[in-house]
């Protein structure tokens, strides 16, 4: 298997959808190797561009043959990866991952360990705010997603209906960690988490 084979099988891999920068790639060959196959890829539609650097393995659409949209979630972790940042989705966007919003958030914004950064991709801008050491303190990602859903919704909106969802979302194990993690933060969101241990 030559090198292009091999980027395009670990492509094939993470699926349709995927998005990367340079970096992610950077144990296959050096950086000017890399460069050059990778815009051979553009060239031929294998992987679409979507900044400098910035690359996706475009999904498409089967019926009418056409690439979809940027998956904007895959760029922002692609982006987090490039520059090692912790970065959560914020109130809507995060309801929405969750299934707790039906509502396709008008800006995608992700709080960050990172500086204040905006980035566009296509007709999208994604918006990275830092924030807070303490709003990305949960040990895991997924407990500081529902922590910031949660926030969005409003204590006074959590019904049975809204501990259901989350309960679809989150594996048995992951809504035990989400206990620990808001043991020490707000009240009834800490409630919450030990509802959604009792709940099926």
């Amino acid at each position: 298997m030559d090198l292009r084979e091999a980027i395009e099988s670990r492509l094939r891999e993470h699926g349709r959808g995927y998005a990367f920068t340079r970096k992610d790639l950077i144990d296959m060959a050096s950086s000017g190797t890399l460069g050059r196959i990778l815009a051979r890829l553009v060239e031929d539609g294998t992987i679409r561009r979507l900044d400098r650097g910035l690359f996706d393995y475009p999904r498409v659409n089967k019926k009418l043959g056409g690439q979809l949209s940027p998956d904007i979630d895959q760029v922002a972790q692609a982006l987090a990866r490039k520059f090692r940042w912790t970065i959560v989705p914020q109130g809507a966007l995060a309801a929405n991952r969750l299934g707790l919003s039906q509502q396709v958030p008008a800006k995608y914004v992700y709080l960050s360990d990172g500086p204040t950064k905006q980035v566009k991709v296509g007709n999208q801008a994604i918006r990275f705010q830092h924030a807070r050491p303490k709003d990305l303190r949960a040990d895991s990602v997924l407990s500081a997603t529902v922590i910031q859903a949660l926030r969005h919704i409003g204590r006074e909106a959590i019904d049975s209906e809204t501990i259901k969802r989350l309960s679809r979302a989150l594996p048995a194990q992951d809504r035990k960690r989400l206990v620990e993690d808001t043991k020490y933060g707000t009240d009834w969101i800490h409630q919450v988490a030990k509802q959604l241990v009792g709940s099926k």
